[in-house]
């Protein structure tokens, strides 16, 4: 056992040793593929994607395509600009409540009712500084559209079994995409029309840059270290090229009249012109708005994610063996490498992981060592679990300056 220690930690050292600074990754994401593209006749000149039901084939509907992603964390990237680029990161760090929640949300994995109230109450008139000397003052948060996203690393199901429903059970989101058409459902219907005149937007068809008023999505990263949240830089999208409406059926998770029964968001087909960003290692302190009407977005799988499964499935096949009074299953002697770009973050997870597996306790051990070693063991597979929230917010975009940043009591 000491020897296959040894080679483990040996192995592991040399994949998680001091590199240069992981700028940027290649990673797959999901588009539209050009054959289920047709006309869209209730609009001028723009391209539909075809809707087919919920259990036809990904590989029928969408494809993937390699695509460069900057981590914005890295020195020498651009700030993001929710008005230039069409997403930013906010600072949720000051509130001591907020915080104590979230970390309560992501150990549990789930959102109940009352904690989504509770999260509404904690953001609801907060302002948050942007660049450019603006700032965005939340008005309110939509009751529709509060979910809680897992997703284990390289795809794994962490919970087959789990089902979905409106906040709780939604896997990453394998598809780039964009929220809401402004002139689509349900605002259509909630606005009677008049959405394209009161929100700010950029869409193939029209604009209006006018209004302070915007319909933007937060999203919180509860922990995002694999499958993380990839947002493109919307001046590098040719829209009408590019961005196709497509009606997403809503049936299996919301519960909504016929004339609503469909989301209409925008699909997106792949040009290399497309940039693309990331960020590797953003917590509960910090989060993501960006433009709910037409911001691509999606989730990627990151260089040695694969490798975090493996021992994600060694460590739990450990755990089970361990809980039910087996002998332990020794760690490989045979170890998989760590692509040279795989994240900071992600390396260090599975170093932990990989010295776990290489420590299981064997022969007969006491049960407050296995009861240490399992608490350990599930604490460091968890941490290779994307958990995120989001909402759907209505909100002020202000110069930054008093009385607009002036915050809304409760």
């Amino acid at each position: 056992m000491d020897v296959v220690k040894d080679v483990v930690k040996d192995s592991v050292m040399d994949s998680v040793s001091e590199q240069d600074v992981v700028t940027s990754v290649e990673v797959n994401l999901g588009f539209s593929m050009p054959g289920e593209v047709i006309d869209d006749h209730e609009s001028r000149g723009l391209k539909r994607a075809i809707t087919r039901p919920a259990d036809y084939s990904f590989d029928q509907r969408f494809e993937y395509r390699r695509c460069q992603i900057r981590d914005w964390s890295a020195p020498g990237q651009p700030r993001p600009s929710f008005r230039a680029m069409g997403f930013e990161a906010i600072d949720l760090g000051g509130s001591e409540p907020l915080q104590s929640l979230l970390a309560q949300i992501r150990q549990a994995g789930e959102i109940t009712p009352a904690q989504a109230s509770q999260l509404r109450r904690h953001l609801r008139g907060c302002v948050f500084p942007l660049s450019e000397g603006k700032c965005l003052k939340v008005l309110h948060i939509a009751p529709e559209g509060l979910i809680m996203r897992t997703g284990g690393p390289n795809g794994l199901k962490v919970d087959p079994d789990a089902r979905m429903s409106g906040m709780n059970g939604h896997d990453a989101a394998l598809v780039v995409h964009g929220d809401q058409d402004v002139r689509g459902t349900p605002l259509k219907q909630i606005m009677r029309g008049f959405a394209p005149w009161m929100f700010r937007h950029e869409t193939p068809d029209g604009s209006n840059r006018i209004s302070p008023l915007v319909l933007a999505n937060l999203w919180i990263p509860l922990q995002q270290i694999t499958r993380p949240l990839t947002l493109m830089d919307r001046r590098t999208l040719h829209a009408r090229e590019h961005q196709l409406r497509y009606a997403l059926p809503t049936d299996s998770f919301l519960d909504r009249t016929e004339e609503m029964r469909v989301n209409d968001i925008w699909a997106l087909l792949h040009d290399d012109a497309q940039q693309w960003y990331f960020h590797s290692s953003m917590g509960h302190d910090r989060a993501y708005v960006f433009d709910t009407l037409g911001e691509p977005h999606g989730s990627c799988i990151l260089p040695g994610e694969d490798v975090a499964e493996h021992y994600y499935r060694l460590l739990q096949r450990q755990c089970r063996q361990l809980s039910s009074g087996e002998v332990a299953e020794c760690a490989d002697m045979e170890l998989p490498l760590l692509p040279t770009t795989t994240t900071a973050p992600l390396r260090q997870a599975i170093a932990t992981m990989t010295a776990l597996a290489a420590s299981v306790p064997l022969d007969k051990p006491a049960k407050a060592a296995v009861d240490d070693w399992l608490a350990r063991a599930h604490g460091a597979m968890d941490s290779v679990v994307r958990k995120s929230l989001e909402m759907r917010v209505v909100a002020l975009l202000l110069p930054n300056i008093w009385p607009f940043n002036r915050a809304v009591g409760p």
